[in-house]
């Protein structure tokens, strides 16, 4: 039924214009605005996944990571997004480095969050 369809995530926040901030920004990314400003998309590279991020009255924060950027190395892209003012997460019983960095189980990977408190990720995948 959907083998044909170029589907896309999305996900909420609670205020279009910090997350557009943050987005565009802070990490750079191309962002564009859908129905008169009632959504955001998201323009990765590659173009054919976009993402869109909509507002939602009740929003309360993913738990999960909502959104992974995949790069070839995680110390620069860690000291890079600590330099603009992205702070990482430090999880309890993950061993992670002081820079937020975990290392052991997979691919390196650290987790900060958007404005809205969404769980993002940048990992070290080989290129």
């Amino acid at each position: 039924m959907f083998s044909d369809v170029n589907a896309f995530s999305g996900f909420a926040v609670d205020d279009l214009a910090a997350a557009r901030a943050f987005y565009e920004g802070t990490l750079g990314i191309r962002v564009s605005e859908e129905g008169d400003g009632a959504l955001l998309t998201l323009h990765l590279a590659g173009g054919d996944r976009p993402t869109l991020i909509y507002p939602k009255p009740d929003f309360e924060p993913a738990t999960y990571t909502v959104l992974n950027f995949p790069v070839s190395d995680i110390d620069a892209a860690v000291a890079e997004l600590a330099e603009r003012g992205v702070a990482f997460e430090i999880y309890e019983g993950f061993g992670q480095e002081p820079s937020g960095i975990n290392r052991a189980g997979g691919p390196p990977i650290a987790w900060f969050r958007d404005p809205a408190g969404n769980i993002l990720s940048v990992l070290e995948l080989p290129q």
